[in-house]
């Protein structure tokens, strides 16, 4: 009887560090591959959910805007039933942000007053960015330009990008 007490103890031991060997292999593989660890409900966490969806809602084929750029951005206008696309052409005269939450500020001259629109790049809302003109300048924030009328405002051309 002695015997096969110590038989059982034996086959439990042998089981208890096969599982821990396991769940080390398996913990180390997930570390490996850096893939999200799931919870024990099987739910991702509320971290890892909002890094999926802000993941799944970035756009992959924005062209890289610098602050000083002429752009003509595609801006999606819905009337009733239809949606048309309308170009805001204007100065990048701000960048802020990153990732999900990038905003460019684009003024523009219309009818002789100064108008500034805020676009969040991966918005839905935002069909297209195209960069017509490359801007030389010196600083990342361009508010100076608000004070300029006429020829003042213009901003030379960059042709090394």
């Amino acid at each position: 009887m002695a015997a096969d007490s110590n038989e059982i103890n034996d086959m439990t031991s042998e089981t208890e560090t096969t599982t821990v060997e396991t769940s080390l292999e398996t913990s180390a593989a997930a570390v490996a591959t850096l893939e999200p660890v799931k919870a024990t409900t099987g739910k991702l966490s509320a971290q890892d959910l909002i890094r999926a969806f802000e993941a799944d809602q970035l756009k992959s084929d924005l062209p890289e805007i610098y602050v000083g750029d002429t752009v003509r951005v595609g801006v999606r206008i819905s009337e009733g039933n239809k949606e048309r696309i309308q170009p805001y052409e204007g100065v990048v005269i701000a960048k802020r942000h990153g990732g999900l939450h990038e905003t460019i500020t684009v003024r523009r001259i219309f009818q002789g007053v100064g108008v500034e629109r805020v676009f969040m790049l991966h918005s839905p809302q935002v069909a297209s960015i195209k960069v017509e003109r490359r801007g030389k300048v010196r600083r990342a924030k361009l508010f100076y330009l608000r004070d300029r009328v006429g020829k003042a405002t213009r901003v030379k051309q960059r042709f090394d990008r």
